[in-house]
C-alpha cells in the first residue's frame, strides 16, 4: 500500500511539475503510436464507359484504417521545427454506392488498396521551452502513394477488371501537443487534415469506369516520444 501511494505521488508530481528546457534548438524528437486515417471522401458521379454516361447519385467509398505511426522532428529553433510523418502501410476497402436500377448489381465492395502518406511539415511551438506542456501547429506538404490495388473476387465476377488510383500531392495542416513526462520522455497527441485527391479507374464490360475522389482524411495519432 505504501509503495502504491509513493508511486502515485511521484506520478502526480511528474505531471504537475514543469520540466526545464522541454524543447530546444537542435533537439531530435522521435514519436511512435497508433495512427488512424479516416477518409471524408467526396466523389464525383461515376463515369461508366460501357453506357457512355455519368451515373447520377453514385459515389466511391473508402473505409478507415489504423496503423503504427512514426514521427521525426528536428528543432530548428526553440519554437520552430521540421517534421516528417511516416507510418506502416494503410489498407482500405474501396466500394461503389448509389448505383440505381439496372446498375444496382455493381454496388458493394469493389476492391482493396494500400497507401503511404509521407508528410513533411514546419511546426511552431508558441510556449517557452521551460513549459512541460508544448502545444503546436503545423503546415506541410503530403505525397500519397497508392499501391497493391486489387479487385475482390465478387467484383471480378460482376465483370470488373483492373483497379488503379493516381498518386496525390496536397497540403496538410495539423495541431498537436507534447507533454513532457521527464526531460526526455513525452506524451503526444495530434490531429491532421490532409488534402488527398485521386482518380480511380477500373474496367467494366471491357470499357473504362472512372471517378474523381477527394479523399481528404482526418488523421489522428496518439503515442509516446523520446527527445535526443
Amino acid at each position: 500500500m505504501r509503495n502504491a501511494l509513493f508511486s502515485l505521488s511521484v506520478l502526480a508530481l511528474a505531471l504537475s511539475s514543469p520540466i526545464a528546457l522541454a524543447h530546444q534548438a537542435g533537439d531530435i524528437i522521435v514519436r511512435a503510436g497508433a495512427i488512424t486515417v479516416d477518409p471524408r471522401e467526396n466523389s464525383d458521379d461515376i463515369w461508366v464507359g460501357a453506357h457512355n454516361t455519368d451515373v447520377a447519385g453514385t459515389k466511391a467509398t473508402l473505409d478507415s484504417d489504423t496503423q503504427l505511426g512514426l514521427n521525426f522532428a528536428y528543432m530548428l529553433t526553440d519554437h520552430v521545427g521540421l517534421e516528417l510523418l511516416a507510418a506502416t502501410p494503410f489498407s482500405h476497402d474501396v466500394g461503389v454506392a448509389g448505383m440505381p436500377g439496372p446498375f444496382q448489381g455493381l454496388n458493394g465492395q469493389l476492391g482493396e488498396l494500400k497507401h503511404l502518406p509521407p508528410t513533411v511539415s514546419v511546426v511552431y511551438y508558441p510556449l517557452q521551452a521551460s513549459s512541460a506542456l508544448q502545444p503546436y501547429v503545423g503546415l506541410g506538404l503530403n505525397y500519397t502513394w497508392f499501391f497493391d490495388t486489387e479487385l475482390t473476387s465478387e467484383a471480378e465476377g460482376k465483370g470488373f477488371t483492373g483497379l488503379d488510383l493516381d498518386d496525390s500531392w496536397g497540403l496538410a495542416g495539423q495541431v498537436g501537443v507534447d507533454y513532457m513526462l521527464t526531460d526526455r520522455i513525452l506524451l503526444n497527441g495530434q490531429v491532421r487534415y490532409i488534402d488527398i485527391d485521386t482518380t480511380g479507374t477500373t474496367e467494366y464490360a471491357g470499357a473504362k469506369v472512372e471517378v474523381d475522389v477527394d479523399v481528404d482524411p482526418w488523421v489522428y495519432m496518439v503515442g509516446l516520444g523520446y527527445k535526443f
